[in-house]
């Protein structure tokens, strides 16, 4: 599941010219910001100390050899969504949180990484008995959005599933308005494709919607060529719900905060966390705001996001130097 053409419908052809740079003027500074930190980290030799853009996996964990060449054409962009969920600070001054989480130093990308929760999306995201129970969405209108022909649902579905998964947050209702009564072990049997339970069950099982219009699409980011594993993610933006509490699985991610997005990027600029750009990206586009409430204001009037693939810069002998990203002057001659 998840891979290119899989379930759903879904087709990782980029779709209305997503490569297309568009910009967004909201997202500028934090664009400069990542790449000026990114070359930084290129000319101190900090590379391979993981702060860099989409590190590559541990060798140890890879199923491909340390010494074969890479084929970039071979390498399928695999879907994934994920979600970023804010609530108002919890110290009572202006300003949001985030909850992020540490991947496991096992994972095969981004080991080590502070992430959001999010993950591939799977051919039962698209399924067609999953949409009954998707409220202020459909699959027209979720395409429309992503741009792409169909299959576009998919990927909200993902982002709700996975946050489940991970985090252990339910970004769903009752149909009757009752309370939610979530069982901890319903997030790992999801997770198990052996188990006979799934998102849909669940839906069935406890009589759940999901109301999609309250989850943002608000970012686009696509691995660059060149990489073992590369990802088509979108991120979504979501409001914490007061009556759940998020905690890390224990699998693939071993540690979790909430943290404010100032202080997130102060700690990783002082090597504290690890993180990629695009996570860094949408730190920085939550900043500013001083309440949770604003924050999905500025989500819900982002209405089609900029595709943003970077590009690795290398030295005629291949070794990796620096990453271009849309907008720099080397951009469009880079493969």
């Amino acid at each position: 599941p998840g891979v290119a053409g899989g379930g759903g419908g879904i087709d990782l052809l980029h779709h209305g010219g997503c490569l297309a740079v568009a910009e967004r003027h909201d997202d500028l500074r934090a664009r400069r910001d990542v790449r000026e930190h990114v070359d930084g980290l290129v000319r101190r030799s900090e590379w391979c100390r993981c702060h860099a853009l989409y590190r590559r996996a541990r060798m140890a964990a890879s199923s491909t050899p340390s010494d074969a060449p890479l084929d970039p054409s071979l390498v399928p962009i695999k879907p994934a969504a994920t979600v970023m969920l804010v609530r108002d600070a919890a110290d009572g001054e202006p300003g949001v949180e985030v909850f992020m989480m540490r991947r496991t130093t096992n994972a095969v990308f981004g080991a080590g990484m502070y992430v959001f929760p999010g993950g591939r999306v799977d051919g039962m995201d698209g399924a067609d008995d999953i949409a009954p129970f998707c409220r202020g969405l459909d699959d027209v209108a979720a395409s429309e959005q992503l741009g792409v022909d169909h299959g576009g649902l998919a990927y909200w579905v993902a982002a709700v599933r996975e946050c489940f998964e991970e985090a252990g947050v339910l970004l769903a209702e009752r149909r009757d308005g009752g309370p939610l009564e979530l069982r901890n072990e319903d997030r790992y049997d999801i997770h198990d494709h052996d188990s006979s339970l799934s998102l849909v069950a669940l839906c069935e099982r406890d009589d759940l919607v999901l109301d999609l219009s309250t989850t943002h699409y608000v970012d686009h980011w696509i691995t660059p060529i060149g990489e073992q594993r590369r990802f088509d993610t979108r991120f979504f933006l979501a409001e914490m719900p007061t009556d759940q509490v998020p905690l890390h699985d224990d699998k693939e991610t071993v540690d979790s905060l909430w943290v404010r997005p100032v202080e997130a990027l102060r700690m990783q600029a002082a090597g504290e966390l690890m993180m990629m750009p695009p996570t860094m990206a949408n730190l920085r586009f939550l900043e500013p705001h001083p309440t949770a409430a604003a924050a999905l204001a500025a989500g819900a009037a982002i209405e089609k996001p900029p595709c943003i693939l970077p590009k690795l810069r290398r030295d005629p002998d291949g070794r990796l130097v620096g990453v271009a990203m849309p907008g720099d002057p080397d951009y469009d001659d880079l493969t």
